[in-house]
């Protein structure tokens, strides 16, 4: 492959992604922390839990909420979430200051943020002996809010766009 079509194949991939940058500034920028909430509680009903409260306040002890999680119908089991509207990144301090929180209410934790995770939070988070806390970081959240057509719609013209829709974010 000449130099000239991979430049233009990394381009357009490029382009591809923007959107997801768009939704997490529009996120960060639109929603405020109640706001955040309710969405990281839709998102959690729509990808299945049922049970789903959020208990995010002051003096929460690292627990932002907590619900069931389904499993075809048959398989249930409680997870606790946290979630932190986070430019930057997570560090392996905020997973264990997590852990600790989970101590003795469940064995399964879910940490969603808008930024990212560092090599040292996924290890750690993943730790063999310790409780699981699965991870979604701003590209996974951007993901799953696009398959659940929340506040994001794609149109299909020659290739895939996908369009941020800020005014929905305002409604929550």
């Amino acid at each position: 492959m000449n130099n000239k079509i991979k430049k233009e194949i990394d381009s357009n991939l490029e382009k591809s992604d923007e959107w997801k940058g768009e939704l997490i500034q529009t996120i960060l920028d639109e929603l405020d922390p109640s706001a955040f909430e309710r969405l990281t509680q839709r998102l959690l009903r729509e990808s299945g839990f049922v049970e789903v409260e959020v208990t995010g306040r002051t003096g929460d002890k690292g627990i932002d909420g907590k619900g069931i999680a389904r499993i075809n119908g048959i398989l249930s089991f409680h997870v606790i979430f946290q979630y932190k509207r986070y430019k930057n990144t997570v560090g392996s301090k905020e997973i264990r200051d997590f852990r600790g929180a989970m101590d003795g209410r469940t064995n399964k934790g879910l940490f969603i943020t808008t930024g990212k995770f560092t090599r040292g939070a996924v290890e750690e988070a993943t730790r063999e002996g310790a409780s699981t806390i699965d991870l979604v970081d701003g590209d996974h959240l951007a993901e799953k809010l696009k398959s659940l057509g929340l506040g994001v719609k794609v149109e299909i013209v020659e290739i895939e766009k996908v369009i941020v829709d800020k005014n929905w974010f305002k409604t929550i």
